[in-house]
Order: C-alpha cells, then structure tokens, then sequence
C-alpha cells in the first residue's frame, strides 16, 4: 500500500542532536573525557561524510573505553544499517535497549526488524517505543505498517489517525487516504481527498505581486 523508509528515523528520531549530552561524559576523569569527546567527533564527521569504516573504529573504540555506552551502541546500529548489514544493526540496537531502552533505540530496532521481515518483534519493539514516546507522528506510521503486515487493519487505521492527529500534512493524508479505500471506506477516504486538496492548492484567488512604480529621473 505504501513503503516505510527504513532510514526514516535514523536521521531524526534515532539519535537527537549530533553532539553527546554532557552527562554522559561528565563522570569520566578528565583525559578520558577529552577522548571520547574526540571520537565522537571522529565518529559523527565519518557518519556526515559516509566514511563508514573511519565512524565504525571512533565507536568500537568508544566501546571498548565505556563497554556500557548505549548512545555508541545506537550508532553502531544505525551504521550497520545504512550498510544493510542487519544482522550487525539488530545485535546493536539490542544490547543498547537493554542498557538504556529508549524510544529511539526501540524504534530503529522496529525497523530493522521489520526490513527482516520479523513483524511480531517489530511490533512489539515499536509499542515499546510508542509506551515511551508517542507525540511523533513517524512512531505512529511505522507501527501502523507493521499491523498491515499483521492483518491489523483495525490498528492500522487507528494508528494513521493518530498520525494525522499529531502532523496533519501531505504525506500522513496520502498514507490515511490509501489505506481508507484499499479497504473499501470511500467516504472516509473522499473526507481526507479533500482536505489534502485543500492543503495543496490554497483557498481563495492567488495574490498578485505588486510591481514597485518607476519612478521618472
């Protein structure tokens, strides 16, 4: 019906901010401090420029300095992932929801699982997300696309309205809008037409640009 991005979250929702909290720093000895702020910085560069090999030293380095480091291990997954090494993402994303579960780590595991075709885990690691955080709009799609793999329709439809709910704009409208008629709600589906109408072309004449006057010199 419509395709989840698997990046989708890795940019914005897996790891906000391109810079470690300080807290996670702040208790190590000073030197030390100042070399995992130097491989982060290492690691983030590499990312940026998809220099994959350069970021994925800075993190197993990271690693062996703090072997508890969830951030590190959420990175490690999401290099892994841009790289289609799944396998590597999975084991990645795992062990830093069990140091740290968080809502974007429990959510980058969701999408790997679900690009592996493993629907129950992704459900439940995207509802584990969702239990976490659930005031973005793309936590709500990627679960919904999970239920239509389920045969959830039901939940699906829920989800998408949330969705709608929380980022009303073209693309939670399309995906609502499809899912409404692939199960035969027209209705349902002409409502939401028309308010994706309206959001494309604005109502009312469109305003024309004033000219400024020549002046005569």
């Amino acid at each position: 019906m419509y395709e989840l991005a698997l990046l989708l979250g890795f940019g914005v929702l897996a790891y906000r901010g391109s810079r470690l909290r300080e807290e996670e720093l702040s208790p190590l000895p000073r030197k030390i401090s100042d070399r995992m702020g130097q491989l982060w910085d290492i690691a983030h560069q590499g990312m940026r420029e998809n220099r994959f090999l350069r970021a994925e030293k800075a993190l197993l380095t990271i690693l062996k300095i703090d072997q508890k480091n969830a951030a590190a291990y959420n990175r490690l997954g999401i290099l892994y992932a841009k790289q289609k090494e799944y396998k590597d993402a999975i084991d990645c994303f795992e062990i830093a929801s069990s140091i740290e579960p968080t809502a974007s780590s429990l959510h980058n595991l969701g999408l790997i699982y679900y690009e592996t075709e493993s629907y129950m885990k992704a459900s439940a690691a995207f509802e584990q997300a969702l239990k976490l955080e659930d005031e973005l709009a793309a936590r709500h799609i990627a679960y919904a696309k999970v239920q239509e793999k389920l045969g959830n329709d039901k939940l699906m439809i829920q989800e998408l309205e949330r969705a709608n709910e929380l980022e009303p704009n073209k693309e939670s409208y399309t995906l609502l809008m499809h899912a409404y008629r692939a199960l035969g709600m027209a209705s349902e589906a002409d409502q939401i037409e028309r308010k994706l109408q309206q959001l494309i072309i604005p109502s009312g004449k469109p305003k024309r640009i004033a000219r400024p006057k020549r002046a005569v010199l």
